[in-house]
């Protein structure tokens, strides 16, 4: 794509209603009200298709963090939330799921707005997945039961266990889905009982601003959830650090993580991190290639490869290598990048000027460390963040291309001969991640060996998907902790054991 292409845009409903809630005035949501930040501070958030100005938000500061916590600790004590009954909490819960539902096309134009990917991969994908996790969540909050237990010691005794919300929750989003990772955040803090503050990513505001005006038609009680839109350095760290937050929750790169980890030691506030992910796709000499060639594709150019799980480490067995290297390469090629609002895009722009130039600079390392640019890896002319995905053979091990988090559509393919399941899981194993791994095989028995030998916290054999019913976290340097299922919503929760002598 060059600055003279005109891309026809999609015929998209709701357009209009995004754009007109692009431009208008955006405060902070704290303890029910819309509110200036205290500083008076604004930021300015652009298209990043065409690198136009789309709003101007409200720059939360310390000051706005504290009346933040301030509120959500004033919910953690109102009897209107606490003692709400858990079928109440679901019912909340559900109603602003029938309002996201009912708003589908208004929040997938305004998401590609901001993010910049596809329209209509916003409006089937990432809107389905966070109505899905409302009403998944929904559900636990009838659920959250502690256990009897049977004590061994002297006299008679009643043993049980309660679960009961962790308090007020500071959650940090990216801006690779904003809506998504918004509502996999804050439906399971809410339905155990939670208070929320929830900060978006810089870049990619708008969907969160907008989802804070459905809650508030919907009626939470107030403090029970805050929006501060702001920076990372400035509000986010303060969140981190702020002694009135007992919970953070994190999803982003692999160093701010840690960074958050050293913030939260100050009162030992509980912290779930999803952080970076190098995934390993293994294609096995019975696979299925007419298959594993697309899957193989879409994962690591799918969303221009801004995905924390994108498959950008790609192993084929020596006898398909040749066949799976050109049929991804053809896929990449056949791509076609445009805006996310133009009607035939299949691509869109990564996220800022500075992500298409890091990703380029990794592109260009490792070409000039050895690499073979097998297809794209030109830089695209005119406006926008356009990167083309990018095919790369012959990378080494110590390669920064093949061992770093790119976040962009570049993907280092490798042979290997031997079919010793070890020795596949160890190079598949070697690097600092262990977020997921996919696996392409028909053999049954090589499907379960490996799932149990990849050092992953997803194992995906023969595709699939996020579901929200599915444990979602990482090993090694991956993360700590896990969002979705079971383990997700108990992560919002404290276990209290009472032990009472009759």
């Amino acid at each position: 794509m060059t600055a003279s292409a005109t891309p026809k845009l999609a015929e998209i409903p709701s357009l209009d209603a995004a754009r007109a809630f692009a431009a208008q005035r955006h405060q902070l949501y704290v303890g029910g009200s819309w509110v200036d930040a205290l500083e008076g501070e604004t930021f300015a958030t652009h298209d990043p298709a065409t690198g136009d100005k789309l709003a101007d938000v409200a720059k939360a500061g310390e000051r706005d963090v504290d009346r933040a916590v301030e509120a959500a600790r004033g919910a953690m004590n109102d009897p209107a939330w606490i003692d709400m009954k858990p079928a109440a909490r679901a019912r909340l819960l559900e109603r602003l799921a029938d309002a996201l539902e009912s708003s589908v096309d208004e929040f997938a134009a305004l998401e590609t707005l901001d993010n910049g990917k596809p329209v209509r991969d916003a409006r089937n994908f990432d809107l389905p997945h966070a109505i899905g996790t409302l009403r998944y969540n929904s559900g636990w909050a009838t659920k959250l039961n502690g256990e009897t237990i049977s004590l061994s010691g002297p006299g008679t005794w009643h043993a049980y266990t309660l679960k009961q919300p962790v308090g007020v929750v500071a959650q940090i989003v990216p801006w690779n889905a904003p809506l998504a990772m918004a509502v996999s955040k804050i439906a399971p803090a809410l339905a155990a009982g939670c208070a929320v503050i929830l900060k978006p990513a810089e870049e990619t505001p708008l969907t969160a601003l907008r989802l804070a005006r459905l809650i508030e038609e919907i009626g939470f009680p107030p403090g029970v959830f805050n929006l501060l839109t702001g920076f990372g350095e400035t509000a986010g760290a303060a969140l981190t650090t702020h002694p009135g937050v007992e919970k953070v929750t994190f999803t982003g790169s692999t160093e701010v993580g840690r960074l958050i980890l050293r913030a939260a030691g100050g009162n030992f506030k509980r912290v779930t991190l999803e952080l970076g992910g190098k995934t390993p796709v293994i294609i096995m000499p019975d696979a299925d290639v007419t298959k594993a060639i697309p899957g193989a594709a879409m994962s690591i150019f799918a969303n221009a490869g801004q995905i924390c799980n994108a498959g950008s480490r790609l192993f084929v067995h020596e006898r398909h290598f040749d066949e799976v290297v050109e049929g991804v390469s053809k896929i990449a090629q056949g791509l076609k990048i445009g805006p996310g609002l133009a009607s035939d895009t299949q691509m869109g722009p990564v996220i800022s000027p500075t992500q298409r130039d890091r990703i380029h600079g990794y592109i260009r390392h490792g070409v000039e460390e050895g690499a073979n640019l097998h297809t794209g890896g030109h830089e695209i002319g005119g406006a926008g963040n356009f990167v083309p995905p990018t095919v790369l053979t012959r990378t080494t091990a110590d390669m920064a291309v093949r061992r770093e988090e790119i976040f962009g559509p570049v993907l280092c393919a490798m042979s290997f001969s031997d079919e010793d399941l070890d020795r596949i899981a160890a190079e598949a194993n070697d690097s600092d991640y262990g977020l997921g791994a996919v696996v392409w095989t028909n053999n049954l028995s090589a499907a379960h060996q490996l799932a149990r030998k990849l050092k992953a916290g997803t194992v995906r054999v023969n595709g699939g998907g996020l579901d929200p019913a599915l444990p979602f976290g990482g090993f090694k340097q991956s993360g700590w902790g896990r969002e979705n299922g079971r383990e997700g919503i108990e992560a919002y929760t404290e276990t209290k054991a009472v032990a009472m002598a009759l």
